[in-house]
């Protein structure tokens, strides 16, 4: 009797300091998540606005806008899809039934952070180009003449780069998230122990 209430007593606290560290250590992580796909929104539209709002007159050069660069063309586009994103996934992160969505989420995530990341380099290259030219295809800099154009494109592309790093932590919570659910494997030692009954059977 004392054996099975000590057993109990053991299983009980076990099953007690677990639930205990799960609620200890569920709402940071839940937290930290929400906080950053609240920072995405407002960050990822301040870089979509001041790239497509950007243009400059020069009276010697003419116009330039962003509409005639595909890198910032490419980066507008991205910052509206990850905007709409973390919109979506704040609200659908109200309703229970949405963590059967974890692997959805988790590849969700990932996507967004690679195509981020494409875009954040391909604007990045187009801004350097800009700024430092390329004497090997006598290709000149613009910033010299299109210097507010050349300085919003910079602000955007930080606020773009701010909005990857976002995404490259919700990659990792929503990593840790839906890879939890998964048992662990058996120990090494107690493979052959299992091999051997499943061929038994």
């Amino acid at each position: 009797m004392r054996s099975g209430g000590s057993s109990s007593e053991a299983a009980a606290a076990a099953s007690g300091g677990t639930t205990g560290e799960e609620k200890a250590v569920a709402p940071p992580f839940r937290l930290a998540e929400v906080a950053l796909r609240l920072c995405v929104v407002p960050l990822a539209v301040a870089s979509l606005w001041e790239m497509a709002t950007n243009k400059q007159v020069d009276e010697t050069y003419g116009e330039v806008a962003f509409s005639d660069i595909s890198g910032f063309r490419y980066l507008i586009c991205i910052n509206a899809t990850t905007a709409a994103y973390s919109v979506a996934s704040i609200l659908m992160s109200s309703f229970k039934f949405i963590t059967r969505f974890d692997w959805l989420i988790f590849l969700l995530d990932q996507a967004s952070a690679y195509l981020l990341l494409t875009s954040a380099a391909a604007a990045a290259e187009m801004l350097y180009l800009a700024r430092k030219g390329d004497r090997e295809v006598s290709w000149g800099e613009v910033c010299s003449y299109f210097g507010s154009f050349c300085d919003r494109a910079t602000v955007s592309v930080a606020l773009h780069a701010a909005v990857l790093l976002c995404f490259m932590a919700l990659s990792l919570i929503s990593a840790f998230r839906a890879f939890s659910k998964l048992d662990a494997p058996p120990p090494c030692s107690e493979i052959p122990k299992q091999m051997a009954d499943e061929q038994g059977k």
